[in-house]
């Protein structure tokens, strides 16, 4: 046998071999840490981060062990350790065994695409009977009828990016996004809108959304609780801008200790997922999947009580009914209100 074929021979086992070690070295750190050291880590315990991994299969299974393909889990485990933390990928490769940066950049793109896909199963909005219990929560804060969510934008930092820089430029100085979303009493997100450079005004953002058109259409039933910076509409509650009476100012403050819960939410979101707070070093389409991905499992854990324990003990109001007729402004919807409800 020739020399060169048994060098090329020699060489593919030998790049065998250290496939073969690369697997047995990534051991599952579920396995070796407890709960808590898990939690602390991944920001998820073992039971959800399971969880998780079962609904993202079909999105993350490689036909084969080809140049050592990450498994599911560890696919996973690369991602919420990237999200809790906001490091490097380098940062993020030390903490497993034999995993390249390269691998947890396609990792956290490939699960934070399948989480993408999944967001319209765990953020939506409520109806029916579900509507129902989320206006008795609200009501029960501090006595603001028919409330439905409460809508705010926030700034997610990013980098500088090559197109379009200055439209990403927000009024504090900084490259961002500017995320709309809408939360319920339990801190919950019920939309979304990842989408909107750090430039455009959050009333815009609002006037712009589906979500808008969705109100508009009647399609939900209740208020959505803004603050001055978005326009007075019959489903949109703003504050008085200069109350005149006690009622305006009981009005106010009613609203102010309601609509407070986003501002939480986006504490609780970006204090979980670290990521969120520090700033993403990534391009623009990139972070807004990131930002997507982290309302998807935000709302996981809220669902298998894996943030904060909820605590149902409320009185359901139910519905209220405002009999007021459609053809009122937003002004008049709420001079309704404050005098129906906070005289």
């Amino acid at each position: 046998m020739p020399v060169k074929n048994r060098r090329q021979r020699r060489r593919r086992r030998h790049r065998q071999l250290v496939a073969h070690s690369r697997l047995v070295d990534r051991e599952n750190p579920l396995e070796v840490m407890t709960e808590a050291e898990v939690f602390q880590r991944f920001r998820f315990r073992p039971a959800s981060v399971l969880y998780i991994v079962n609904l993202l299969v079909p999105f993350l299974q490689r036909q084969t062990l080809r140049s050592c393909a990450l498994t599911p889990l560890l696919q996973v485990l690369c991602t919420l350790r990237f999200l809790a933390t906001g490091g490097f990928y380098s940062f993020v490769a030390d903490t497993f065994s034999s995993i390249s940066p390269s691998s947890v950049c396609r990792a956290v793109k490939s699960v934070c695409q399948g989480l993408c896909q999944l967001s319209r199963r765990f953020i939506q909005m409520p109806t029916g009977n579900q509507a129902d219990e989320v206006k008795g929560r609200f009501h029960s804060i501090a006595g603001f009828p028919n409330v439905l969510g409460c809508v705010d934008g926030t700034f997610i930092k990013i980098q500088a990016p090559s197109e379009n820089e200055s439209d990403f430029v927000n009024r504090k100085g900084y490259h961002s996004l500017n995320v709309q979303m809408i939360c319920d009493a339990e801190f919950k997100i019920l939309n979304c809108a990842a989408k909107w450079p750090g430039s455009v005004h959050d009333s815009r953002i609002f006037r712009d959304s589906h979500i808008s058109v969705a109100f508009e259409n009647g399609r939900y039933k209740g208020f959505l609780l803004g603050d001055s910076g978005y326009p007075c509409k019959p489903y949109l509650m703003t504050p008085f801008p200069a109350p005149s009476t006690p009622s305006e100012a009981k009005y106010n403050k009613c609203h102010a200790k309601t609509r407070v819960i986003i501002e939480q939410t986006f504490g609780i979101l970006k204090k979980r997922f670290s990521c969120l707070h520090s700033g993403l070093r990534t391009t623009p389409q990139k972070a807004c999947d990131i930002t997507l991905s982290c309302a998807v499992l935000h709302n996981i854990g809220i669902d298998r009580n894996d943030i904060l324990d909820v605590d149902d003990g409320y009185i359901n109001q139910g519905d209220i009914n405002l009999n007021i007729r459609d053809q009122w402004d937003g002004k008049n919807v709420r001079n309704y209100i404050c005098q129906s409800f906070f005289t």
